[in-house]
């Protein structure tokens, strides 16, 4: 990575732009504007004493609806910085090593994996190499 920054960088950039394109905002503005309706709908239908469980339901699957896209856009800007994060700490990162660098390892890298013929390197981008043994 460090030696190409260049196509890793451009890998990073796609990466970025997909994070921001699955940006929800928008889709819960929607489920809020619908559950402002549901619950006036749902408010007629009590001073009617009309059967109105239904409505109900629907509130509820669009409030569970509504906290899954909430944690989805936890996790999505989470990705986002720590993406940033990369990018950022790759350009300051001279194109050649010659030295171990520990500081460079715990930053870029999750976690190794050993198994009889070959390891897998996790880094904490979310990239996972296969090396054979």
């Amino acid at each position: 990575m460090i030696l190409d920054k260049g196509s890793y960088m451009k890998m990073l950039r796609k990466n970025i732009t997909t994070v921001i394109r699955n940006d929800t905002s928008a889709f819960t503005d929607d489920i809020d504007s619908k559950l402002v309706e549901l619950q006036k709908e749902l408010l007629q239908k009590t001073n009617n004493r009309d059967n109105h469980d239904s409505i109900a339901e629907e509130i509820i699957q669009l409030r569970e609806l509504k906290a899954k896209s909430k944690t989805d856009s936890v996790i999505r800007d989470e990705r986002l910085a720590r993406i940033t994060e990369l990018c950022d700490f790759l350009k300051e990162q001279p194109c050649e090593i010659t030295v171990f660098d520990e500081s460079l390892v715990r930053r870029m890298l999750q976690k190794i994996t050993v198994f009889e013929d070959h390891f897998t390197v996790e880094f904490k981008s979310g990239i996972s190499v296969d090396i054979a043994g």
